[in-house]
């Protein structure tokens, strides 16, 4: 297959996906190696740029997915009749806030950086697909210990937990500043 049907044929198989899909898998999918497959990518990227497509190639980690354009998401909800998700409130930001800097962390730890209980917000936040149990911590009780997932990644916009901006020095305490001290800003994205 040649270049032009190898770009063609890797939107294909995203569209068809719907979910991420890691570059191992795009590899068996369109036989070829890691860095035809990212080369292949980036080409499909810049055509959905150049030809201002209502759709987009998005990166998280590595794994890719296309999805639609911010811009458009008022014409999508029209069109599907769905209305336009609540905000995440500001306890549910906190506990992310705390999950993404230290994970993996129990819901204990959790509670006694906020000082509440915050039983609710992790399920809340588990049933909405941003965290995820990762094993026990090791101790009497075995807890469960949360991370944050590639949703959590895809919606604020990161590529990796590298990309979460930096913790202001100097805290004496060594706590977590507030979810509206971070600069984490929900992306009103489009449609997965």
């Amino acid at each position: 297959m040649d270049f032009k049907q190898a770009v063609a044929a890797a939107e294909a198989v995203l569209f068809a996906a719907g979910d991420p899909v890691s570059v191992e898998r795009l590899c068996l999918a369109l036989g070829m190696g890691k860095d035809e497959v990212r080369e292949t990518l980036a080409a499909l990227s810049a055509r959905l740029e150049n030809t201002e497509s209502g759709i987009k190639l998005v990166r998280v980690g590595e794994r890719y997915q296309l999805c639609t354009r911010s811009e458009f998401s008022e014409q999508i909800r029209a069109a599907l009749e769905t209305r336009k998700q609540p905000a995440l409130s500001a306890s549910a930001l906190e506990v992310l806030s705390i999950i993404a800097y230290r994970q993996p962390v129990t819901r204990v730890y959790i509670e006694q950086v906020r000082g509440v209980d915050s039983s609710y917000t992790v399920s809340s936040l588990a049933e909405k697909g941003f965290i995820e149990e990762c094993g026990r911590l090791e101790v009497p009780g075995r807890p469960i210990l949360f991370r944050t997932t590639a949703v959590f990644l895809r919606v604020f916009g990161l590529d990796t937990l590298e990309d979460l901006p930096p913790l202001p020095e100097g805290d004496e305490n060594g706590q977590l500043p507030l979810a509206s001290e971070l600069a984490l800003q929900r992306e009103d994205g489009g449609v997965g």
